[in-house]
């Protein structure tokens, strides 16, 4: 099983990300708000008020988070993010990585590995 974490940059992207991820079987993932680094410094540090004009111009993203028990699916599920966002070395498109999941509960049985 893998934890995938996804930041999309592009906040009008996830509606069409999460219709993906059901199209190739992933029927669950939590979706938090979320702001990138620079956008915080540059509205709350002073020393880093400067960046405050690029930051504004800057959309909020949205990260999902899903547990997946198949690694077919993860690779589906990256090719899909890069399909629906853009190339991801592309800068301001997002990030994505997987980390290992040992134990899981609140899941469906089968997810969970009961």
């Amino acid at each position: 099983m893998q934890l995938l974490i996804a930041v999309i940059n592009q906040e009008e992207k996830v509606e069409e990300v999460l219709s993906g991820f059901l199209e190739i079987g992933i029927t669950g993932a939590t979706v938090v708000g979320s702001e990138g680094m620079g956008r915080l410094l540059s509205t709350e540090v002073p020393i880093f008020a400067g960046l405050a004009a690029f930051a504004r111009a800057r959309p909020r993203n949205q990260t999902v988070f899903s547990v997946i028990d198949d690694e077919r699916k993860v690779e589906r599920a990256f090719a899909l993010l890069q399909e629906v966002c853009g190339s991801l070395d592309q800068p301001a498109t997002g990030i994505a990585f997987t980390i290992p999941v040992t134990r899981v509960i609140g899941l469906k049985p089968e997810l969970a590995g009961g």
